[in-house]
């Protein structure tokens, strides 16, 4: 089997998850190249393992030069199948597979934003070209299965794996950097402010909690000091207990320094990255029940899981937390373990070659 591969490795942290499942593909003896930006951090990774890297992605949507170049190249070389990750690589893929015999394979690893009368739609995830779409979680998928009007079975559920190698040997970092006292219970929160992210119901919840006095929230990423939250911060009793720290390169380290982690999304979300980081350096989580973090948190065995929208159920889970820290180490030891056991990259690659062996012998 011949794979060829069209994404952005320029992010290092972002996709090591992906490269992780390119690097164990090759491994599983799939034959497997890559296409990406010039300069990545996963080139000499991806050489060493016999992968070539050819850096010639496309920088917009309908590339005719790059179209005409996939076109060659894939003749050239015999790929039986694209893997295409994003937009620029899922658009032009598609359009240069019309000439090909090859099968056409895309990622997804958002839940919605997907619209059967989108007309957009049908150049990407609804287009009658794509054979396969590996979606991250079972919400993703049945997103992209409404939207189908035929062959809803092209959408399937591939969890994207991590390694708890990854997480290993990181040292927690001195929060004083932040103005917090020694023997603070420290409450995270991690991710960029979108609506979807739920932000404004912690901050809401801090106004139960400031009786507290040795309880800090961090916010960590990118427009947490924006409005709404901005104000919500400013009027809340414990504001000067609510750091915003924005984007950060060091977040394991953080993570490592803090007692719980809230993830108070209200939709959208699908094997959130900051939440598999949280657990993964054992901090006990508390989600919500939107479908797109099932099965990550099993309620009261490796975290808390609540209502969305509940500033009251997320300030009662902070201090269940906060009061009984045993707890607290129990369900991080568990999440740890958890992801390990449900979550491993090992498994990516196992489930995404099957479905490439399926794909050419279906």
């Amino acid at each position: 089997m011949k794979v060829l591969v069209i994404s952005d490795y320029r992010d290092t942290v972002s996709v090591r998850s992906e490269a992780a499942i390119i690097l164990g593909l090759k491994k599983a003896g799939v034959d497997i190249d890559v296409i990406t930006y010039p300069g990545t951090a996963y080139d000499d990774a991806f050489k060493e393992a016999g992968i070539t890297v050819y850096p010639i992605h496309p920088d917009r949507k309908f590339d005719r030069a790059f179209i005409r170049r996939l076109r060659i190249l894939t003749r050239e070389k015999g790929y039986q199948i694209f893997y295409l990750f994003n937009s620029q690589a899922i658009i032009n893929g598609i359009t240069a597979a019309y000439t090909l015999p090859v099968k056409v394979v895309l990622y997804r690893g958002y839940s919605g934003n997907i619209h059967w009368y989108d007309p957009t739609a049908y150049f990407k995830y609804l287009n009658p070209r794509v054979d396969k779409i590996s979606c991250v979680a079972n919400s993703t998928r049945d997103h992209v299965r409404a939207q189908m009007l035929f062959h809803k079975d092209k959408a399937v559920t591939i969890n994207k794996g991590h390694d708890p190698v990854w997480y290993a040997g990181v040292d927690p970092l001195d929060l004083s950097l932040f103005g917090i006292p020694a023997g603070s219970f420290v409450v995270a929160c991690m991710g960029n402010a979108r609506p979807f992210k739920g932000i404004r119901y912690l901050l809401e919840a801090s106004y139960q909690l400031d009786q507290i006095p040795d309880l800090y929230i961090l916010l960590i990423g990118r427009d947490m000091d924006k409005e709404p939250l901005h104000s919500l911060r400013e009027d809340s009793p414990m504001k000067e207990r609510i750091l915003v720290t924005g984007w950060r390169s060091d977040v394991l380290a953080i993570m490592a320094s803090c007692h719980a982690f809230v993830l108070p999304s209200i939709g959208g979300e699908a094997m959130t990255k900051a939440l598999i980081e949280a657990m993964s350096m054992g901090l006990p989580p508390i989600i919500t029940d939107i479908p797109g973090n099932e099965g990550i948190v099993i309620h009261e065995e490796n975290g808390l899981v609540i209502p969305p929208r509940d500033p009251v159920a997320i300030a009662s889970a902070v201090k269940q937390l906060y009061q009984d820290r045993e707890l607290g180490r129990k369900y991080g030891q568990e999440s740890k373990k958890h992801l390990a056991d449900k979550f491993h990259t090992d498994r990516t690659v196992v489930e995404t070659k099957q479905m490439f062996e399926e794909l050419l012998t279906g």
